[in-house]
């Protein structure tokens, strides 16, 4: 059995197959513009033959005018490797991922992105789930952990042969996983703000399915600011959190005692793109991602003044069953 601590040991087990997704990312901001990069590698083990999961490798760049560039590539998990030690993932030539580095080099028709990435971080892991000690238990069907919350990233980028210095970005390291797709949720998460400070935010809300009915959404919210963490992500925390979900806006809150926290993001419909996210029954989840959101955070702490912080680089995304939900599909 993996040990809770490793968070970035890969939950999949070709071994003991069962319907599974599972994804790992990195997201990097540009400090100085707009420009965000969004990574992503991923497993789903299908219900009817789990041992033949595919993995997929993603990549996102938003340029400063606001445009996106989005490819993906795929290989059967048998050709590639996800550590059950460590973050090691590797996906062909398409995308490789340790603790340290980030390459890879993606095509889709006409569009080609590449990477050669650098990062660091000293920022404990976050782990956002309505039951944190069952984990490996896999008593609730989704769990989100962030092993590197808060990185800084190096290196370069390529978008269609246009080479753009990577210096100083601002970024995170994530991974995600569960029997499905959650059919209702957001997701989200900030470390770059217009008033210069240190702070972190992430967050999630979520529907888990019951049989054939949704459950009630629960909210679970972790802020580090100047050095201390404030966290509400045990179950016990959810009577002290609420969020508020709409077609391109989440609200969320959390109080306990003299603490406080509020958070407000938003986007325009052409600030996402929208991806196919197949859960492992055939069943469709569509996530609708942006990485340039309007992001509003309140701070009550204990001892301190209040907080107000701004951003253009809230990364967030949400999730439906629904069809209809408005936003261009890329991929």
């Amino acid at each position: 059995m993996q040990g809770l601590s490793n968070w970035n040991a890969v939950r999949y087990d070709s071994q003991q197959p069962s319907a599974h997704v599972e994804s790992y990312f990195l997201k990097a901001h540009d400090p100085k513009t707009p420009r965000a990069l969004w990574l992503r590698a991923s497993i789903i083990a299908p219900c009817v033959r789990p041992a033949h999961a595919i993995a997929e490798a993603w990549a996102i760049v938003c340029e400063q005018d606001g445009s996106l560039t989005v490819v993906k590539e795929s290989l059967p998990v048998a050709d590639t490797r996800f550590s059950k030690e460590e973050l090691l993932v590797s996906i062909g030539s398409f995308f490789h991922l340790d603790a340290k580095t980030c390459h890879g080099a993606i095509q889709r028709t006409d569009h080609q992105i590449r990477w050669d990435l650098h990062h660091a971080s000293t920022a404990k892991a976050w782990v956002h789930s309505p039951l944190p000690a069952a984990i490996e238990h896999a008593v609730s069907a989704s769990h989100f952990a962030s092993p590197f919350p808060d990185l800084r990233i190096d290196g370069s980028l390529s978008v269609d042969g246009r080479t753009i210095d990577v210096s100083g970005w601002q970024g995170m390291q994530g991974h995600h996983w569960g029997r499905a797709h959650p059919p209702f949720m957001a997701w989200g998460h900030c470390n770059q703000w217009e008033q210069q400070v240190d702070t972190v935010v992430e967050a999630v809300s979520i529907r888990e399915r019951l049989g054939p009915i949704l459950g009630p959404l629960w909210t679970l919210v972790s802020v580090r600011h100047a050095g201390t963490e404030h966290s509400f992500c045990l179950p016990h925390h959810g009577t002290r959190t609420r969020g508020e979900l709409h077609n391109r806006r989440w609200f969320i809150g959390a109080k306990h005692g003299n603490l406080r926290i509020e958070a407000d993001f938003s986007a325009q419909t052409d600030d996402f793109a929208g991806m196919y996210y197949p859960n492992p029954d055939g069943s469709m989840t569509y996530r609708l991602h942006t990485m340039t959101g309007f992001g509003r955070v309140h701070l009550d702490l204990p001892g301190q003044r209040p907080v107000d912080l701004t951003t253009r680089g809230a990364c967030f995304e949400i999730g439906t069953s629904k069809a209809d939900h408005g936003v261009r599909m890329y991929v």
